[in-house]
């Protein structure tokens, strides 16, 4: 049994916990009690009650069936939650406000999750307006603006061994590329992610050096077809300065607890 910080884990919370991580990870694709069970490993009956009891309680639906099974409600209320109560996030929305403003294209603020990163805000372009919110969502590290950002901030030897996953053709998926590719990171001090998570997408991306070694990054995607040189010196130098400037001011940042 693994242990946190000294104390035993506990067997029955693990289990809700990856049961519901499970869930999440399958969005718009609901599970079958069998197909649950195997995933993780438990007997049938013993995952029937678990999934009865959060259902009662909202943090799983299930269909009117009753044989197909989903993320619940609770879910969305509980993220919205850390969203409100995160003071790093209170702090950097304006600022993503004005950074859109200012360059007419799409701005996300993103934190490090392990080996992805999870998108906390975005101010959507008015010239490319995704049908689907990327706020809430993960996206491998290694492919985008955001993660490579803040992979560039940690020592190499922290770098996985790959391969890694491919979300286009251009995705770095050797450890080799990537470590080249984060050594022209901190050269240049801003990631750049041409179309390696989204095709047709290029992202531009910052370390917010608050927090060290940092956890949060802000980024700027442009289409490919908006993007010139011309456009591309001004979206880094307009997010530099949003950076420096969020940086300045994150020593207020909330003034409440000092979250890990």
């Amino acid at each position: 049994m693994s242990e946190t910080g000294g104390v035993r884990e506990v067997k029955s919370a693990a289990r809700t916990v990856e049961l519901l991580e499970l869930l999440a990870a399958r969005a718009d694709r609901p599970a079958r009690l069998q197909e649950l069970a195997d995933e993780l490993g438990v007997p049938r009956s013993s995952m029937y009650a678990l999934l009865q009891t959060l259902i009662g309680r909202g943090w799983v639906r299930t269909d009117v069936t009753g044989s197909l099974y989903g993320i619940g409600i609770h879910a969305l209320l509980t993220g919205t939650s850390y969203l409100d109560s995160d003071p790093r996030v209170r702090l950097v929305r304006p600022y993503l406000d004005e950074a859109s403003e200012a360059l007419g294209e799409t701005i996300h603020l993103g934190r490090l999750d392990g080996r992805g990163v999870a998108y906390l805000a975005t101010r959507e372009s008015h010239e490319y307006r995704r049908t689907i919110s990327r706020v809430g969502r993960r996206l491998p590290a290694h492919v985008g603006a955001l993660g490579k950002a803040l992979l560039a901030e940690r020592p190499d030897d922290d770098l996985p061994d790959g391969p890694y996953e491919a979300l286009t053709p251009h995705s770095r998926t050797s450890r080799e590329a990537l470590l080249a590719d984060l050594a022209g990171v901190r050269a240049r001090g801003h990631s750049v992610d041409r179309e390696e998570g989204v095709l047709g997408i290029v992202g531009f991306g910052f370390a917010l050096r608050y927090d060290v070694p940092a956890q949060d990054a802000i980024s700027c995607s442009v289409p490919v077809a908006r993007l010139t040189p011309e456009h591309e010196e001004r979206i880094v130098a307009v997010m530099r300065e949003i950076r420096a400037r969020i940086e300045a001011m994150a020593p207020g940042a909330g003034g409440g607890a000092d979250w890990r």
